[in-house]
């Protein structure tokens, strides 16, 4: 990709640029979509992700005063932020009891397959999360690098379903801006040679909200006590709890 296309594509990112994703196609082959998670595992890992949600979840436990939660992980992927909280959770006294919900069921594999190998109990079944409704029941509802994927209407609408379904639900996305995507550009081609993750990362910032644009989301969908706050790198995240 030419200098000229990244700046022309830098330049236009005030506006939201919604475009497919390569790992959305549902017959990506399965060669190339576990070659995409395991570069997208990369780069999760060095955005330091599981630490950040792994930091909510351990100060709402304590506030709770228990050590055990039931969590609730939507667009699963390869499973890898679901393991990466449980382990950090594990190392400072937490039991998670995780369930991974995923669309597809080549990610739900791979998903099962990390955590057997890691000798942990997370279970990850398929579920539209757009389409069908979420299981109730759980203490903490986690989302990561999904919302962007999602029309406005279709962002909203799933936010009030994770609002619904537990008294705590953090979502941790992209934030839309020069430098995320041109970070994007360099942390794909640096961290996995996979050509979808280096298309679909790049266009993933393009695909991503801004905060005042998930502020509005959050009003659209009745969730004005939700907060928004900046975290590395040129990433969100949205809470919201049950007072």
């Amino acid at each position: 990709m030419g200098i000229k296309h990244l700046l022309s594509t830098a330049a236009g990112l005030p506006r939201r640029h919604l475009r497919p994703e390569i790992m959305d196609r549902p017959g990506l082959d399965n060669a190339k979509h576990r070659n995409a998670l395991a570069g997208l595992r990369r780069l999760n890992l060095a955005s330091g992700v599981y630490g950040q949600l792994c930091n909510e979840l351990v100060r709402y436990s304590r506030s709770r005063g228990v050590v055990r939660l039931k969590v609730l992980d939507i667009a699963s992927g390869g499973g890898d932020v679901a393991l990466g909280m449980w382990r950090q959770a594990r190392k400072r006294g937490l039991d998670l009891q995780i369930l991974g919900l995923d669309v597809s069921a080549a990610a739900c594999e791979v998903a099962r397959e990390q955590c057997l190998e890691a000798n942990c109990s997370i279970k990850f079944d398929q579920l539209d999360v757009i389409a069908q409704a979420l299981p109730a029941g759980s203490d903490v509802v986690t989302c990561s690098l999904f919302l962007h994927h999602l029309r406005h209407d279709q962002a909203s609408q799933l936010l009030r379903k994770m609002a619904a379904a537990g008294p705590l639900f953090l979502a941790s996305d992209l934030r839309r801006c020069a430098s995320g995507y041109f970070m994007a550009q360099l942390a794909c081609h640096c961290l996995t040679r996979s050509p979808v993750v280096r298309y679909d990362g790049p266009q993933s910032v393009a695909n991503a909200f801004t905060l005042p644009e998930m502020r509005e989301l959050c009003d659209d969908a009745g969730l004005q006590d939700a907060t928004i706050r900046k975290v590395w790198p040129c990433r969100m995240l949205l809470k919201r709890q049950e007072s």
